[in-house]
């Protein structure tokens, strides 16, 4: 169990008293009136009457989106861990991420308490919490059905169960129309602060997941044709099937991406190198002969390492 495990998981999953304790510590607040609880109330509406409470802020379609911004990750609440019998690797970088499935929320019963990374979830706040997004990161969550989206801070663990792949605050999931049902699909985006482009690149057959939740579509990785020599290591083979492990509008941030993953990855004895195609700096494994041999790369890779390593023609 990791030492930062969010107290809202402790109470659900049931996993010690001590941690228990903990959660039970902190005092509850609310954005819409500071230093007041939130008080119990009742409805069918919501699942197991985890609903807004009894006074919401009026103005909820007028709580502004997170503003992305550069700060440091935490320090201990990116490590891996386990919850209930499944192993999870974080991030512990920034990096394009696109996925699409089932967004949940979480709202009175666990306001006030600690998230993941020690702040205090607050319900009326844009946030949300990721199984495997680094902390404190951004994302932009989108309505399938309405094309209503919203951006929200990452700063919490979860969801673990059914395959959901984001839970949101309840103001987020209000203001993108997902809060009376409980659940909706959804596509989630990382933005990456300083970036002039997210990775919003086209879905790819057989995408591997770091998760293994949810089905991710367009994770940093497209077919591209055309090859650009760079200072970085750059693959002059041409055809086979390339391994990709993200891609940045940025050079330099490609650059420096790629000198934490040789670090990483020097045990896994594979060469991780970079390359221009599309307008972007894609770094990636390989080429591999054939589809199957580059997805049983990625599918390690994405196993050990928690990369969202992606399959596409090289």
């Amino acid at each position: 169990m990791p030492r930062f495990l969010p107290c809202r998981q402790c109470a659900t999953l049931v996993v010690g008293a001590l941690l228990l304790a903990a959660c039970s510590s902190a005092p509850p607040k609310s954005a819409g009136k500071p230093g007041d609880s939130v008080p119990p109330q009742t409805s069918s509406k919501y699942y197991k009457d985890d609903g807004p409470g009894a006074n919401p802020p009026t103005d909820l379609d007028r709580i502004p989106d997170a503003v992305p911004r550069v700060e440091p990750l935490h320090r201990f609440a990116n490590r891996p861990y386990t919850v209930l019998g499944k192993y999870y690797v974080p991030a512990t970088a920034l990096r394009p991420y696109k996925e699409r499935g089932v967004a949940s929320w979480y709202g009175r019963k666990f306001h006030g308490q600690k998230t993941s990374n020690g702040e205090t979830y607050d319900m009326y706040a844009m946030t949300a919490a990721h199984p495997t997004l680094p902390l404190a990161s951004y994302v932009r969550v989108t309505n399938v059905a309405t094309g209503r989206a919203v951006v929200v801070r990452v700063n919490d663990r979860g969801p673990f169960l059914h395959g959901r792949i984001i839970d949101l605050s309840y103001a987020a999931a209000y203001r993108i129309g997902i809060a009376s049902r409980g659940s909706g699909e959804v596509e989630v985006e990382a933005i990456i602060p300083g970036e002039s482009t997210m990775a919003a690149l086209a879905p790819l057959p057989a995408v591997a997941s770091a998760a293994g939740t949810g089905s991710a579509v367009g994770s940093p990785g497209a077919e591209a044709t055309g090859l650009s020599e760079t200072s970085a290591p750059v693959s002059a083979q041409a055809g086979g099937f390339a391994v990709q492990l993200g891609a940045f509008s940025n050079f330099g941030n490609a650059q420096n991406f790629l000198s934490r993953v040789q670090g990483e990855l020097a045990t896994a004895q594979v060469q991780p190198r970079v390359r221009e195609a599309g307008g972007l700096y894609r770094v990636y494994l390989g080429p591999y002969p054939d589809r199957d041999e580059a997805r049983r790369v990625a599918e390690r890779i994405s196993s050990a390492f928690g990369y969202d390593a992606t399959v596409a023609p090289h």
